[in-house]
């Protein structure tokens, strides 16, 4: 049963009509205090039931044929990514024809989802992959980070998307979420997502940071709130980053936000996802949590670098009947 605070119990709180919430919950974002009384109303994170029920989802086994469905969603779903000082154009390109072609042995491999790069990068990415279908994704707002000005985060943004991208992944403010600012937060993800334009809006939370599942869970309905496309765990510069009870959270806020307000989000997982095995014990939790309607790569995504050559050995694997050696696939 989905359990969500009523914004309507919170009665009429005087301001302007603010940006990116839902009709239905735009009594909540017009102060600090309304924010605050709703996102620490929202129901508590039973921690050891979290951790238990990620654990035992992760245990399950999955036949043949199944897996290979389960290994062409995983592919479809990857957001190849480098976000390296030393990244260079050929780099990208490099990167890029790999996204296209993840097998060139195997045509019938499917393509990744994006290509996630610096915004400076984005360019060249997106030329690379023209008329291919794949998203060209750029972390901007002072990523990793997020130390910087609002007025340098949107001008981040705005470049990136005049580059090309037409995915951004953010980072949200943990100092300012951590310390309570909650409408700062939440107004710094609606101008963002303002100067995204027609580009789709993943929010990073930096769940490592937030240190507790309530964080993550009320920082999940913030990001919502205030109009992300996907939500997303982690930069993959700090440790923890993605971990199945995080991600097991935040599955439970997008579906609850779902039954609110009507909106479907979709969830990143990024960090730490470097097998097959990790990303099938995704997929199970996915059909458990939410159900099939989030297992696309329009609804989740797979923040990773190596996990797309763990797949393609496991796929080489079914499909041949042997491991091929590690030089079988490119290097990243």
């Amino acid at each position: 049963m989905t359990h969500v605070l009523d914004p309507t119990a919170l009665g009429d709180v005087p301001g302007p009509p603010p940006r990116g919430a839902p009709d239905a919950f735009a009594d909540v974002t017009r102060s600090d205090a309304a924010f605050r009384a709703f996102l620490h109303g929202l129901p508590g994170v039973d921690q050891v039931g979290a951790e238990a029920r990620a654990a035992q989802l992760g245990t399950r086994s999955i036949k043949t044929t199944a897996k290979a469905w389960a290994i062409d969603t995983a592919i479809s779903m990857v957001d190849l990514t480098t976000l390296e000082g030393a990244d260079t154009p050929g780099k990208v390109r490099s990167l890029a024809a790999k996204a296209r072609r993840p097998d060139p042995t195997d045509p019938g491999c499917p393509a990744v989802a994006a290509v996630c790069v610096y915004g400076d990068l984005a360019g060249v990415a997106s030329d690379a992959l023209a008329g291919t279908g794949i998203h060209t994704a750029a972390v901007a707002t002072a990523f990793p980070s997020g130390r910087a000005s609002r007025e340098v985060k949107l001008a981040d943004v705005r470049d990136a998307v005049a580059n090309g991208a037409d995915e951004i992944d953010m980072v949200i403010d943990r100092g300012a979420f951590l310390s309570g600012r909650y409408l700062d937060v939440f107004e710094e993800v609606v101008a963002v997502k303002e100067a995204c334009g027609s580009a789709h809006l993943k929010v990073i939370l930096e769940t490592g940071e937030l240190r507790t599942y309530d964080a993550v869970r009320r920082a999940s309905w913030l990001a919502m709130l205030a109009g992300g496309d996907f939500i997303k765990t982690s930069t993959g510069k700090i440790s923890p980053a993605a971990t199945l009870p995080v991600c097991l959270v935040m599955l439970e806020a997008v579906r609850d936000f779902r039954a609110a307000t009507g909106v479907q989000i979709g969830v990143k997982p990024a960090g730490g996802i470097k097998t097959t095995k990790d990303a099938v014990k995704h997929l199970v939790m996915i059909n458990e949590v939410v159900g099939e309607d989030w297992l696309s790569p329009d609804w989740f995504r797979f923040g990773a670098s190596s996990l797309l050559n763990d797949l393609l050995l496991q796929r080489q694997k079914l499909r041949t009947g042997h491991y091929s050696g590690p030089d079988h696939v490119s290097v990243d």
